[in-house]
């Protein structure tokens, strides 16, 4: 009875009060949005795009898709519901599923969604269980069948803390600067072989990582 009502509780109460702890570290930080014109053009032509960010970036997240809609690939597991249950207070959609769990089911629903050209999509390469920051073959065959770009999305605070979990998970602390750099587009090249793409994709994520780092430094502090 007890696991029921704390299931309950974590199901029904805990993305409320999540939600509500994002707004706040967003309002107490001084956080800017970079980049994205390529993708503001894409918007206004009525095309749609695939955006990939790493796993330890996740909480605020949420913030960094003003004024678009999306659908982000989220772990089928309970903490994966959480999530998905949190992230609809910001108008966000989550597809079910993982490169571990109901990875294929996933993929293929990511591609349909595509096809309809209704949601730009946005998956971290990396979750559910890392490796930490190496990019899975998921996106890269979404990439390869669909033909829509995709852009790196980074996240990078000077106050906060990261935990020793797998992926060093980074809350944010209040007070402090931040950025959201949405880097240039990935495009899979006509006939070039999976892995080429991926390390490309890999690439892009450091250049943008360390655009990240780089406006922090240029304000007088550094990343956390």
């Amino acid at each position: 009875m007890k696991k029921k009502m704390s299931d309950w509780l974590l199901l029904n109460v805990a993305p409320f009060f999540a939600s509500l702890l994002i707004r706040l570290l967003y309002r107490l930080n001084r956080i800017e949005h970079l980049g994205g014109e390529q993708a503001d053009l894409y918007q206004r032509q009525g095309k749609k795009a695939i955006g990939i960010f790493w796993h330890d970036q996740l909480l605020l997240m949420a913030k960094s898709f003003p004024g678009r809609k999306a659908k982000i690939l989220i772990s089928s597991s309970k903490d994966g519901e959480i999530i998905a249950r949190t992230i609809r207070y910001f108008g966000l959609q989550a597809v079910r599923g993982s490169s571990t769990r109901g990875g294929k089911a996933a993929l293929k629903e990511m591609i349909a969604l595509l096809a309809k050209g209704s949601f730009d999509l946005v998956i971290t390469p990396d979750g559910p269980k890392g490796p930490r920051h190496q990019i899975k073959p998921g996106v890269v065959q979404l990439a390869r069948v669909t033909g829509r770009p995709v852009f790196p999305l980074v996240f990078a605070c000077s106050r906060g803390y990261r935990f020793s979990s797998w992926d060093r998970f980074l809350l944010p602390f209040p007070f402090g600067r931040g950025v959201f750099i949405l880097g240039e587009p990935v495009e899979y090249g006509p006939e070039e072989e999976p892995e080429h793409f991926r390390q490309r994709l890999a690439e892009a994520m450091e250049r943008t990582n360390y655009r990240a780092r780089l406006y922090l430094e240029e304000h007088g502090v550094s990343a956390v």
